[in-house]
């Protein structure tokens, strides 16, 4: 570890805290319908309105938002599935790329309209331009703006009072993608070209090799799906290698400015909290478990990734930069082990690394990260109802235990909530260890392995955390595009997805049917380090008692695995002689230059065999 490396996970973080406040109050204002004062685009909001024959001074009850919900990505999925199938007979398609089968498109199009981005497919060579750009795209700003309209709608359930209504879902996604997605989107486009990602229509670029060699160099409107895709929790690259290939991310300013666009909206929903609420501290309270969870899992994932890999001390690999392996050689271990932090935190599932070469405590951190729920910064709404579900388990334990009605701003949480957040909660562990119990029994499950042991239980289990919490990323050994796991991923993003949303729109219709009562001499703090504490021990329980023996069979027996490798190696190894250890005593001496140092590990190594 340097300290260049610590400094830039402290920038980052520094970074996303700036824009808490700002962006998080802009969003407030368009939530409550304050902001009118970009004409032209009232004048499109207004005329989409039309169009579509909507009200939007009509509010609707829970029951009927949900079902607006479902219809509308319903008939996403149906588009998107419909164009893979036909991408051949369509335009825009000047790579010439065949029809996608029945099974990954169905796949493909489950995982876009549910914010997960999967990606079971290489981009490039498997989905023509209008499919990235009319299909992807446009789904990655559908889905995080449904994201949002359900982070907002349960926030008005508990801030109103006696309300049969939670909000319109056609306002909220129309306002959230005209006023917040589409602006930050063209600034952020034209940012990346700047950098040096491509946007183009043209065919791909036929070059010779200096072997004499054709390779043809892929291109296409990278650019504006790049940005929705990070700042949406989409994640889904237009190439295979995503992050990692140079014209998604070109210089180490791109990468920073990836990973802030990734955590945008889902910190500056915890202010947007605070304000409609009208107790900003709640906000703040937020955010701080959030970061809190974070850089714990940052400075554990780099301190491991900053140590050599054990499982190579035999080969006499020099390790001094850490564990290169699968990393992101133009930026080094720190910042991609930042980056696969903040893609995990916010199911987002963009990668400038490969998370299956990762050391098996930092793997476990990565799913970890996953598996509480979404609420280590969360993809975006999405992170925000995960976290307040789990203010409603923890104001509940400690009502509990002081013998109180559980109470959060001046609502009760009676069974009724419980019982719907504890559904929410549970749906996609469910989906995760079962669906994972079922891959590892089935031949059409084991076959898809590239990995025995640990390690390949860990691929199955990373897949399925990925899938139910709409993440995306992957441990990539595993070859998941066959129908088996096209079809089970797509049943574990559905649940992970719509299973969580409708409870939580559930809550937010009984929440608003309540008065607020006035805060009294034993109501518990729901702000400060304290219950800042609280929550943290919460989540983490509730996590370590869902996944903790599963997580035990995969990286945790990896990682004592490799320690007891690597000692039986070491065992077997002769010990050095005296007339060794004066030699080595002595060739530090006269070594040459650009020889390997011989008291550097891999040069001890070396010495040893």
């Amino acid at each position: 570890m340097t300290w260049q490396g610590w400094a830039q996970i402290a920038l980052f973080a520094a970074l996303a805290s700036v824009v808490v406040k700002p962006l998080g109050a802009y969003i407030a204002t368009i939530a409550d319908g304050s902001r009118q004062s970009w004409r032209p685009v009232a004048f499109i909001e207004s005329g989409i309105y039309r169009l579509a024959g909507i009200d939007p001074a009509e509010e609707q009850s829970w029951v009927r938002y949900a079902l607006a919900l479902l219809m509308f990505h319903l008939a996403g999925i149906v588009a998107l599935y419909g164009l893979q199938r036909l991408q051949n007979l369509l335009p825009l398609n000047p790579q010439g790329v065949a029809a996608v089968g029945p099974d990954l498109a169905l796949n493909t199009a489950v995982s876009f309209a549910t914010n997960t981005s999967w990606q079971s497919y290489g981009g490039e060579t498997t989905l023509s331009y209008l499919s990235q750009m009319a299909g992807i795209t446009v789904q990655s700003f559908l889905s995080c703006a449904t994201g949002v309209a359900v982070a907002l709608a349960l926030v008005r359930g508990i801030a109103r009072r006696s309300a049969q209504t939670i909000g319109n879902f056609w306002v909220d996604v129309t306002r959230v993608t005209l006023y917040v997605l589409l602006p930050i989107c063209i600034v952020g486009a034209l940012f990346l070209v700047w950098e040096g990602v491509p946007q183009t229509l043209g065919p791909y670029v036929g070059a010779a090799t200096l072997e004499g060699a054709h390779q043809s160099i892929a291109l296409g409107p990278i650019a504006s799906q790049e940005v929705i895709k990070l700042m949406s929790g989409d994640g889904g690259g237009f190439f295979n290698a995503n992050s990692a290939h140079p014209f998604e991310n070109p210089t180490a300013v791109c990468g920073l400015f990836e990973m802030l666009l990734i955590f945008l909206l889902g910190v500056a929903l915890t202010y947007t909290f605070g304000r409609m609420v009208g107790n900003q501290r709640q906000g703040w309270t937020l955010f701080a478990v959030m970061a809190v969870l974070f850089i714990a899992g940052a400075a554990t994932i780099y301190a491991n990734e900053a140590q050599p890999n054990h499982a190579f001390a035999a080969f006499g690999v020099d390790q001094a930069a850490g564990n290169m392996e699968g990393k992101e050689l133009r930026f080094g271990v720190a910042q991609s082990s930042l980056f696969a932090t903040v893609s995990t935190a916010s199911s987002d599932g963009a990668v400038d690394s490969m998370h299956d070469s990762f050391m098996p405590l930092s793997g476990l951190v990565l799913m970890a990260n996953m598996m509480l729920d979404e609420v280590v910064v969360g993809g975006p709404g999405s992170g925000l109802f995960g976290i307040i579900l789990f203010v409603f388990v923890a104001v509940f334990a400690a009502g509990l235990m002081i013998g109180r009605t559980p109470e959060y701003l001046g609502k009760k949480i009676e069974a009724n909530e419980v019982k719907m957040a504890m559904l929410a909660l549970l749906c996609p562990p469910g989906f995760i260890l079962g669906l994972s119990a079922v891959a590892c029994v089935l031949p059409a499950g084991l076959a898809g392995l590239n990995n025995a042991g640990p390690h390949g239980f860990s691929e199955i289990l990373y897949a399925y955390t990925s899938a139910a919490a709409t993440n995306g990323s992957a441990f990539a050994g595993l070859s998941a595009n066959t129908p088996f796991y096209n079809l089970t991923l797509t049943a574990a993003m559905f649940a992970g997805r719509f299973l969580v949303i409708i409870p939580v729109l559930a809550i937010a219709g009984s929440l608003a049917l309540k008065l607020r009562i006035p805060p009294s001499a034993g109501t518990l703090p729901t702000h400060g380090p304290q219950f800042v504490a609280l929550m943290v021990g919460t989540i983490l329980i509730v996590g370590g008692l869902t996944f903790f023996p599963s997580l035990a069979l995969g990286p945790v027996a990896e990682h004592f695995a490799m320690q007891a490798t690597v000692g039986a190696i070491s065992r077997r190894l002769p010990a050095p002689t005296s007339a060794a250890r004066a030699y080595r005593r002595a060739a530090v001496r006269w070594i040459p230059a650009g020889r390997p140092d011989p008291r550097s590990p891999s040069g001890a190594d070396r010495r040893r065999r």
